[in-house]
């Protein structure tokens, strides 16, 4: 019998605006990136193993390992002889997996699975997120569930694995998220640049010292929703200079944190906010040139336009 083949795709992330308050309610600016993640799956009637190869960017086998699924009418068990966090994580994502469809690896058949992402891991820009995306995809399972089940967090980057375009993200209370596409397409979008800090943070640490600072009002979430509206329909560089400003005076506060421009680069002549979690992955900058050899000389070497980053 021929092995059936199928491929999935999702796309990165960015977080603009209203980072932690997300999960307070706030209403976030969020862009689904060119750099995305996919995943192919092959189906192989005579094993019921998984063989696992994750590809980097580079076309090179960063993670491999083999699973064996044990399924019985009573019991679902998927191993691995490795004990890396990297095989302990995928069995969780499939036991959840196996909770929102109980259908899923009931087949005793085993899979051949190819990961690839076209970005650094190290940069943030969603390896967990397009994962659980392309999981779900397979499974036919809903990936923010799926998330909620494994990695938590608010599901924006989620959102932008669906996404085509820039869209506006809010949690609400009981129900699904309010995932909009908005018409971000400042005319100033030459004179915004991404760049990696080379430090990679761990979301999780951020938002449980954001937490514990427990600062987060109705007040606040107001200001912020404003300058994300602001911000979508901003005209001018000036004024969405001074948005990122006032929003990152406001984030500092809530996580008692100095402004990494204020921190690392208060001779930059233009205006820099942190994006996700503070202190590594991307930051954005505006500037009227090309800010290249200003942050080359600070060491930082991965420089990204808005026109290359943003889909």
């Amino acid at each position: 019998m021929k092995s059936e083949s199928l491929t999935y795709r999702s796309h990165g992330k960015l977080l603009l605006t209203a980072e932690y308050a997300v999960l307070d309610g706030a209403k976030a600016l969020a862009i689904p990136t060119t750099y995305g993640q996919s995943l192919n799956v092959a189906s192989n009637s005579k094993s019921n193993q998984i063989h696992w190869k994750s590809y980097n960017e580079l076309g090179e086998v960063w993670f491999e390992d083999v699973f064996t699924i044990e399924n019985t009418t009573t019991t679902f068990n998927i191993s691995s002889t490795s004990q890396n966090a990297i095989s302990k994580r995928l069995i969780e994502i499939f036991n959840a997996i196996r909770h929102l469809n109980s259908e899923f690896l009931n087949t005793n058949t085993g899979f051949t699975i190819s990961t690839y992402q076209d970005f650094n891991r190290l940069w943030g820009l969603g390896t967990s997120s397009t994962l659980i995306n392309n999981f779900a995809d397979w499974a036919q399972v809903d990936a923010f569930e799926l998330l909620e089940r494994t990695f938590g967090g608010s599901g924006y980057d989620i959102a932008c694995a669906q996404n085509n375009t820039p869209i506006s993200f809010q949690l609400q209370s009981q129900d699904k998220p309010l995932v909009k596409p908005v018409d971000f397409q400042p005319s100033f979008k030459d004179q915004l640049y991404f760049v990696y800090l080379n430090q990679k943070q761990n979301s999780r640490d951020g938002i449980s010292a954001y937490k514990k600072h427990n600062k987060i009002n109705s007040d606040i979430i107001n200001q912020l929703n404003s300058i994300t509206e602001l911000m979508i329909k901003c005209s001018s560089l000036e004024e969405f200079q001074q948005l990122i400003e006032t929003h990152e005076l406001i984030i500092a506060h809530l996580i008692n944190q100095t402004p990494i421009q204020t921190r690392l680069f208060s001779d930059f002549s233009g205006s820099i906010k942190s994006l996700g979690a503070w202190g590594g992955d991307f930051i954005m900058a505006t500037s009227k040139e090309n800010p290249s050899a200003y942050f080359n000389s600070k060491g930082l070497e991965t420089i990204i336009s808005y026109n290359d980053m943003a889909l």
